[in-house]
């Protein structure tokens, strides 16, 4: 028999290909999207838990809206104050120069109503009380 070439028959292993294990996380995503968490029983036991935490959330988010709100609100009366404040200094100045004699001599002269300036200087009226019940002691 000497040299002879022997077929050897290779079996081949089927592909069995391991399992890729999934992330976690990926995993846990997959669970949510699918619903497949709200069959476990420890979602369930937990879903008052879970309600509590979405309640406090939702609460969360609207007070962050009303504080915006109020923060807008605050900085339109900010400026609403401003402005009154600086309307009142000019009003308040016009008044100053208006209420000067010698502006309201001009403003008597402009007009046709007959009234002028008083050139007396005012006097003094002075009032004794005298006492028309007498003491009796």
């Amino acid at each position: 028999m000497g040299n002879k070439f022997k077929e050897q028959t290779t079996v081949e292993e089927p592909n069995v290909s391991k399992p890729v294990k999934e992330n976690k996380v990926v995993r846990s995503v997959a669970n949510v999207v699918s619903g497949n968490f709200l069959s476990k029983e420890t979602t369930l036991k937990n879903l008052p838990y879970i309600f509590f935490l979405s309640f406090l959330a939702v609460c969360y988010i609207a007070k962050g809206y009303y504080d915006d709100d109020q923060v807008r609100k605050l900085n339109r009366l900010t400026n609403e104050k401003k402005e009154l404040k600086t309307q009142y200094i000019v009003v308040k100045d016009s008044l100053v120069i208006k209420s000067k004699q010698t502006e309201v001599a001009k403003a008597l002269a402009a007009q046709t109503s007959g009234i002028k300036e008083s050139v007396v200087p005012p006097k003094k009226i002075v009032v004794k009380i005298v006492n028309t019940n007498p003491k009796i002691d």
